[in-house]
């Protein structure tokens, strides 16, 4: 719906598209000799080159200084040379001043490196994410289901062997086609570890599996089946959490380790009197075995993690204009009570990232766990929407007399400005008007406890149009003004509106001879309340993107502004 747009010069044909886009209106101070005008006073009337070098940077550049050994002070009786061949001549001194000038360039070098290192690795953050132990407990769930799975893929290898069985002799044995029928977590519990990530513990586990077995002594051969049945069983895992290149989260298994409790094997068909004397051999063996399985298939489950947390929005489409970067600033912080999240969260034009003129400041998160999730946006990620908008030229607007409402008795017409400024209607008789708004700088937000304002500046251009369509310049005006904003969630996205508080105009030139300014203040308060406004709150009603991972959705999601951020707590649900 907007188009950026330029001042038309005197020569500009009405018959332009006319663009259509929101101007972010916002709290400011009027300037000197402005009048303030509350949106009150219009409820009760109703009425805008030196030398190259071929130097470059590099390793071998900062350890050699491009092969030349330093100057080494000459031992007694030696002739002081440089490198131990050039006498003290013009070329000493002259491959002297080049040594001195390439070990100055290094120097430089190793600078511009320590210059050019990510800034992301130390800036702070725009916007942190809290996830608290309740948001962990719905974690264990969903991650209990698929340890589970994995667990019951676990297969165990065929064993054969010869166990010496006293005043017997060697049995020879096979147990094959093992299988695991059943599987139960019962008990498990999740917390943290500080500085590393999240602890997983399960116990009282149980398997139960089924196999054959096949027992040879001498002449005597018998087979069978068997039951095994594994109780007690504990597992314990340690899970580090840290960032991957993209500035997505990721998770590896830190640590394993499981342990088989009670273990019982029940042999059915052929000699028991055989089988039963190599029963406790068997069982140590499958004890073994199971064991073994168990940790490869924890880090499996652990890193099944990983291509749902690849789907964080590191990158969010805002529009045709916007992006929201959303990557991870630094590696997660874990303490005991809950892991926080540090994103950059900055709105970039698309396609052209340029950082704003000014950095984020550091802000904590209220102490705060009764939800799964929180959320903190702090006001340098909407101040960084603000300079990306201007920049875009998305805040200026053209108005016309048809963006205004018809039971309006104000148009946009030299007859009605003639009421106000008469050399208006002396010069441009019966004419429609066209104004645009324009931001001069990028709009400011700003949170409290009390509220959240915005702080705007721009300029007001009026314009006559003639018969022939040809725009003529009536008057510039300066406009600050202070507007109060309400912000809610909308699925998941932050959305929001806006009203006007007040608004001061000063006189930033005349085509048309002195006037006073204040005799406009009504007027250009109601078209900003009937035009500008409305159109503002379509486009922040369409909302903007929050970190998310993919198919998440917020429940019961609670918004507070505190000072310098929005705080968003809510339980959160993934659909499968």
């Amino acid at each position: 719906m907007t188009q950026h747009v330029s001042a038309p010069s005197a020569a500009s044909p009405a018959g332009a598209a006319a663009p259509r886009g929101f101007w972010a209106l916002e709290k400011g101070r009027p300037g000197p000799g402005a009048r303030k005008v509350s949106g009150g006073d219009l409820d009760r009337d109703r009425d805008g080159g030196p030398e190259q070098h071929s130097h470059t940077c590099s390793s071998e550049t900062s350890r050699t200084a491009g092969g030349l050994r330093p100057y080494q002070t000459p031992s007694q009786g030696q002739p002081d040379t440089f490198h131990g061949a050039l006498p003290r001549t013009r070329s000493y001194r002259t491959q002297l001043l080049k040594q001195v000038s390439v070990d100055m360039f290094a120097v430089w070098c190793a600078l511009a490196l320590l210059a050019l290192l990510p800034l992301s690795q130390t800036a702070n953050p725009g916007v942190k994410v809290k996830l608290t132990q309740k948001g962990l407990e719905y974690g264990r769930q969903i991650g209990m289901a698929t340890l589970q799975s994995k667990l019951k893929s676990i297969k165990l290898p065929d064993m054969s062997g010869k166990v010496k069985v006293s005043h017997i002799g060697k049995v020879k044995y096979r147990i094959t086609g093992m299988r695991i029928v059943s599987l139960g977590l019962p008990k498990s519990t999740v917390g943290l570890v500080p500085n590393t990530g999240v602890s997983v513990s399960i116990q009282n586990a149980f398997i139960n599996l089924r196999g054959n077995w096949r027992v040879r002594y001498r002449f005597i051969r018998t087979s069978g089946s068997f039951d095994l049945s594994v109780s007690g069983l504990s597992i314990s895992s340690s899970i580090a959490v840290k960032s991957d290149k993209t500035g997505r989260p990721t998770v590896s298994s830190a640590s394993c380790g499981a342990r088989v409790g009670r273990l019982k094997v029940k042999f059915h068909g052929g000699a028991s009197w055989l089988y039963n004397l190599f029963r406790s051999f068997i069982g140590k063996a499958l004890r073994k075995a199971l064991e073994k399985q168990i940790c490869p298939r924890v880090a499996e489950a652990v890193s099944e993690m990983n291509p749902r947390l690849k789907t964080l929005n590191v990158l969010a489409k805002v529009d045709k204009y916007a992006e929201i970067e959303y990557s991870m600033a630094a590696t997660p912080a874990v303490s005991q009570q809950f892991i926080e999240f540090g994103l950059k969260g900055e709105f970039y034009n698309i396609g052209k990232h340029q950082e704003p003129p000014f950095v984020a400041a550091p802000f904590s998160l209220a102490a705060k766990n009764t939800s799964m999730l929180y959320i903190g946006l702090s006001s340098f990620t909407f101040n960084t929407a603000g300079f990306v908008y201007h920049k875009a030229g998305a805040l200026n607007l053209y108005i016309t007399d048809d963006m205004i409402p018809k039971k309006s008795p104000v148009r946009l017409s030299t007859k009605t400005f003639g009421v106000l400024i008469p050399e208006i209607a002396k010069r441009f008789p019966n004419l429609m008007m066209k104004m645009l708004l324009k931001s001069a700088n990028p709009p400011k937000v700003t949170f409290q406890p009390k509220g959240l304002t915005v702080e705007a500046t721009g300029t007001v251009t009026a314009y006559a149009i003639l018969a022939n369509g040809t725009l003529v310049p009536l008057f510039i005006l300066n406009l600050e003004a202070s507007v109060s904003a309400q912000a809610y969630i909308a699925g998941v996205k932050v959305a929001g509106a806006v009203a006007i508080n007040n608004i001061g105009i000063t006189l930033g030139q005349s085509y048309v001879g002195p006037f006073q300014v204040k005799s406009l203040d009504k007027i250009l308060l109601m078209v900003l309340k009937l035009v500008v406004i409305p159109l503002v709150n379509v486009r922040l009603q369409q909302g903007y993107p929050l970190p998310a991972l993919g198919k998440m959705s917020l429940v019961n999601p609670q918004l507070l502004i505190q000072k310098d951020y929005m705080l968003i707590g809510t339980d959160v649900h993934f659909a499968p």
